[in-house]
């Protein structure tokens, strides 16, 4: 296969006009403190991704676009979302990071039955914690998701730090061919024993594009959000210094990225989210690029950050407060907090692979937790872990796998402790952690919220090979 920075640099990009704010930050309707009312249909259309010459992608997507509509409400109301399905298949929908009643989770014969083709569904959703998050299939979600179903969800603070412009970007790579078509071979073998189905074309906000427009002194807030079905992202944004202020939508102490390959890199993995404050001290007419350097060997330029003729609309960035208000999580107590291990095996080169396809050759599980696989969840299985509500527990998930593992928990947020045993300086809340390959990571939670929740990871072919399974919470 082509190398992304090849394939994307050489066949597909072409050069544009400066991106407007208007073309970056698609929104559906006006944040309210009450109930927002949302018509979604997820359905086929035809996009154009990587610009012309190349002919428009076929792709599924909300409402016609790609990515779906950036929906909003305000921290406090409710969003009453009702989906129309416009496939051929079965759809649900899920809100990730979102901690909803379990019966509006969109987890097709675990919270609900798939909504069929031609039927329609409406979720419930209270907005009880503000930030950054999204909604994606959870049927049949590596091909839904990797033709295109997803889209951002925003919950505003009743009083939002103070910056000169907001700009979400959703993150995703796409897997084409020659004539800008979508890739057909889904859970391909490969995808499913190795690294998942890594694209070969980067997009921000559905597009292959070259600049963003920005403004000499102005403040900006970047909502990131990674919706590739397995690809992490680590962006570099060259000459700038940003700060991370929140992860999975949660504030954290503001910080600057950790160092990485070349650079201090914001690093995303699979449905991983962060809010970044970026000053822009470029002077006018310069440029600042933004590189993708997450994988050595293939970091590529994802856009550049263009700046305006425009004046510096100030000399110096501004002294205004950067952290957020914490939402209303309940504080895991650690003392007396009940302990799990959970081991991560399965894949390629893996002993335990072997041992099962030496015992099975017909067998589709390739990914396992704690011995365990769950390839389909219409398949009544035990919980992987069952928890009294009210309690607190500690999670240590110890990664025997040559594969990066993003794991996602739904219905909760979790304290992320400690990495391959070395304490995490700011112990954020997060809904999907890194677990890195042959290491381990160990997270702390209140289960507060009663329901059989999917634990799984967010690589969408490890999840489809078995690596999920169920928290119960009663």
């Amino acid at each position: 296969m082509t190398g992304l920075a090849d394939m994307q640099r050489r066949r597909f990009i072409q050069l544009s006009a400066a991106a407007s704010l208007a073309g970056l930050m698609p929104r559906t309707g006006a944040a309210a403190a009450s109930t927002a009312r949302i018509a979604l249909s997820p359905g086929p259309a035809r996009v154009n991704i990587v610009g012309p010459p190349h002919p428009d992608t076929g792709v599924w997507c909300y409402n016609g676009t790609v990515p779906g509509p950036v929906l909003r409400g305000r921290q406090g109301g409710r969003l009453a979302v009702t989906v129309t399905n416009g496939l051929a298949e079965p759809t649900t929908v899920h809100w990730h990071g979102m901690r909803v009643p379990n019966a509006m989770d969109g987890v097709p014969y675990v919270t609900q039955s798939p909504i069929a083709p031609g039927a329609a569904f409406t979720y419930d959703i209270p907005l009880l914690d503000a930030g950054t998050y999204w909604y994606h299939p959870h049927f049949n979600s590596s091909a839904q998701v990797g033709r295109g179903l997803a889209g951002a969800l925003i919950v505003e603070e009743p009083e939002p730090p103070r910056v000169d412009r907001e700009l979400v970007w959703v993150l995703d790579d796409w897997r084409l061919d020659r004539k800008a078509a979508i890739a057909a071979n889904f859970a391909h073998p490969h995808d499913l024993t190795h690294a998942g189905r890594i694209g070969n074309t980067a997009t921000l906000n559905g597009k292959v594009r070259e600049t963003v427009a920005v403004r000499s002194g102005e403040r900006l807030r970047l909502r990131l959000v990674n919706v590739a079905n397995a690809r992490t992202f680590g962006l570099r944004f060259e000459g700038l210094k940003p700060r991370i202020v929140a992860l999975d939508g949660h504030p954290v102490t503001p910080h600057a990225p950790p160092d990485g390959p070349g650079g201090d890199m914001v690093v995303l993995g699979s449905a991983q989210r962060a809010d970044v404050i970026l000053d822009m001290t470029g002077d006018p007419g310069s440029r600042a690029r933004v590189v993708d350097g997450y994988y050595r060997r293939a970091a590529y330029r994802l856009v550049d950050l263009a700046y305006t003729d425009e004046p510096a609309l100030r000399a110096d960035p501004p002294d205004w407060p950067v952290a957020h208000k914490p939402n209303p999580l309940a504080e895991p107590r650690l003392d007396g907090a009940a302990y799990h291990k959970v081991m991560l095996e399965g894949g390629a080169m893996s002993a335990m692979l072997a041992r099962r396809f030496r015992e099975d050759r017909n067998t589709r599980a390739f990914w396992f937790m704690n011995g365990a696989a769950m390839t389909e969840m219409k398949t009544k299985v035990p919980p992987l872990l069952t928890f009294k509500r009210g309690t607190d527990h500690v999670i240590d998930m110890v990664n025997d796998t040559r594969f990066e593992h993003p794991m996602h928990l739904h219905g909760h947020a979790f304290r992320v402790l400690a990495v391959n045993g070395k304490a995490h300086p700011h112990r954020p809340w997060r809904d999907t952690v890194l677990v890195p390959a042959q290491g381990r990571t160990r997270v702390a939670l209140r289960a507060d919220n009663p329901g059989d929740w999917m634990f799984h990871c967010h690589v969408l072919e490890h999840q489809a090979a078995g690596m999920m399974g169920i928290v119960r919470v009663a």
